[in-house]
């Protein structure tokens, strides 16, 4: 690997690893925190079902933005940070089932707090934050995609969707 692309990635590496603290730290940790200050409701409705799920809808959801990040530092050479774009398009791994792995990791990991702690405000507020990611989908990203990387991201959006994973890549 040559020493310039090596270090892209080693930026790369760095600013997205800033980005997953304070991006979906805020979203998935701090904001269900303030809403709940992680205090489960007595007694936890569904009990040990609902616990079960919330912990492996946390794992899953976990496993899935780590690998999602990167995804981008590897394939990418970039961030998902706007202001520090990927230079290649991400379509490897998690990416060739579903073409947004990191909204619905977020989805996994609030709806799994939200079982954890019986909390149906963190219902309430993936809701919200479901719409706000659709829309910044719509009217931001997908636009942003096609003119940088034109025909590529067309084929890519024909053949993988958008929100419902497939299981056969």
């Amino acid at each position: 690997m040559s020493a310039d692309r090596e270090a892209a990635r080693r930026r790369a590496a760095t600013g997205s690893a800033l980005f997953m603290v304070l991006g979906p730290g805020t979203v998935a940790g701090l904001a269900p925190w303030l809403l709940t200050r992680w205090r489960p409701r007595r007694p936890l409705p569904g009990g040990p079902v609902a616990r079960t799920a919330g912990v492996a809808l946390v794992g899953a959801g976990g496993s899935v933005i780590t690998h999602a990040f990167g995804r981008f530092v590897r394939e990418g050479l970039g961030t998902p940070v706007p202001v520090a774009p990927p230079t290649e398009l991400v379509v490897g791994g998690l990416y060739r089932h579903v073409r947004n792995p990191m909204y619905l990791a977020l989805d996994c990991l609030i709806l799994g707090q939200a079982l954890l702690l019986g909390r149906g405000r963190l219902v309430a507020y993936l809701a919200a934050l479901t719409g706000v990611a659709a829309t910044v989908v719509k009217v931001y990203e997908e636009p942003t995609l096609a003119r940088t990387f034109g025909d590529q991201y067309e084929r890519y959006r024909q053949n993988v969707p958008a929100w419902w994973p497939r299981l056969r890549p």
